[in-house]
């Protein structure tokens, strides 16, 4: 047991210390804690971060939600790194954002709602110019994709076309006459805009240039608003609406972990890929409808799903053995040789306990052929003796044990030697004289 250990053990040291290294070396773990910029509670972007908190948190990985004011304050947050993922409205991203962020996917309509008074005489949105519209505040994605559409209807419009009221407080001043139209980014869920919706006095603007607007932009898509859809019984709307849809996209920090990224990917299926009021089932998540790169882990999963070890592992596992891989082949390598030459060496150190004695045993037997008196037999013989003694307590393993054997008749052969030769030596003299 000790021969084993003390050749067996440097090398299973040696194989731990390969391990630890090349752990160091091989990515870091994913985090155990992300944030996710949302947007203001009771709001779909805040609902559905909640949805994607309970689905990580499944697999280990806590989620704080920042509640926000949209979507610029998401993409200010994920910029500064004070969130590493966030719901981002199709069509904000500049240059800057490109650069440094990253989109998993388009994951549902948000379509932009104009509704007008019934006694403004407006067939379509750049007909609003002169009336007295509410877009949003300032840092709002509302206001942001209504500036630019106003923009691409042409010229600059009056602040009073630029009013910043927003959500139910815009409704509820549209409804009072304080302002004769309002838009609004938001579900077709919003309270506010089913009650829009069911108001006889207001009507919904219809986008007829809804396909030319959205081969402009990436990140808009055409959808219609089908009659009867919010209201079979009420027939609301009572006809198809035309509707410009901004895409909201997952978007994520460059520098994410990639199974983080693929923990929300994976979410994304179940919480996105449901039937909607604008979109089949299974329509999204949308890797074409983005404004922003995919990013490679996005990429890599859209083409060929969750990788092979996630579906046999959990997250946990299956990311540590992806992230193992690369130490396994040089390790494996190393290991071999180590294992082949192992026995070889094994057996060295518990044969060279047996065959160490050999020497001793050469030296005796010379010494014994020489021997002339019988205190230089005696002392012969009784280092045999010692000899013989030593090697009885010699520990070998059991498949050894007839080397041993082997060992205690070489000694016993050569005491014999020595007495017989001494004897014979003796009656030579006593022939002689």
């Amino acid at each position: 047991m000790k021969d084993a250990l003390k050749v067996y053990g440097p090398l299973t040291l040696l194989a731990i210390a390969s391990i630890w290294l090349a752990l160091s070396l091989v990515d870091p773990a994913p985090p155990s804690k992300i944030t996710f910029a949302s947007g203001g509670t009771g709001g779909a972007y805040y609902s559905l971060a909640e949805q994607y908190r309970d689905a990580l948190a499944d697999h280990g990985v806590d989620v704080e939600i920042l509640e926000t004011r949209g979507s610029i304050e998401n993409l200010d947050l994920l910029m500064s790194g004070e969130a590493g993922v966030g719901f981002v409205q199709g069509g904000l991203a500049g240059p800057e954002h490109k650069d440094e962020l990253r989109s998993l996917a388009g994951m549902f309509h948000e379509p932009f709602w104009v509704f007008v008074r019934d006694d403004v005489a407006a067939a379509e949105f750049g007909e609003l110019s002169s009336v007295r519209l509410a877009i949003g505040p300032e840092g709002s994605g509302t206001r942001a994709l209504a500036r630019d559409l106003q923009e691409a209807w042409g010229g600059n419009w009056p602040d009073e076309a630029q009013a910043p009221e927003s959500g139910a407080a815009a409704a509820e001043a549209l409804q009072a006459g304080d302002i004769d139209a309002a838009a609004f980014s938001a579900s077709i869920n919003a309270p506010y805009i089913r009650t829009l919706l069911e108001d006889g006095s207001i009507k919904l603007l219809p986008f007829v240039r809804a396909p030319a607007l959205s081969r402009r932009q990436a990140a808009l898509d055409e959808v219609t608003l089908y009659r009867g859809v919010v209201s079979l019984e009420e027939d609301v709307p009572p006809g198809d609406v035309p509707l410009i849809a901004s895409v909201a996209q997952l978007a994520v920090s460059k520098d994410l972990h990639p199974a983080i990224q693929s923990l929300l990917l994976e979410a994304s299926e179940n919480i996105h890929s449901g039937n909607s009021a604008f979109a089949r089932a299974g329509s999204f998540p949308d890797r074409s409808l983005t404004d922003m790169p995919l990013s490679g882990e996005a990429e890599r999963y859209w083409k060929k799903g969750p990788s092979f070890l996630r579906n046999y592992f959990t997250f946990q596992v299956a990311n540590f053995l992806e992230r193992a891989w690369v130490f396994l082949i040089p390790l494996i390598t190393l290991l071999i040789p180590l294992i082949r030459v192992a026995p070889p060496i094994y057996r060295w150190r518990v044969r060279r306990k047996i065959y160490v004695w050999y020497s001793d045993l050469r030296e005796l037997e010379v010494r014994g052929r020489d021997a002339k008196t019988d205190e230089a037999r005696d002392q012969i013989l009784d280092e045999l003796s010692e000899l013989q003694q030593e090697v009885l307590e010699l520990d070998v393993p059991l498949s050894y044990t007839e080397e041993v054997y082997h060992l205690r008749s070489h000694i016993a052969f050569v005491r014999r030697l020595v007495q017989d030769l001494y004897v014979m030596n003796t009656r030579a003299a006593s022939a002689e004289t």
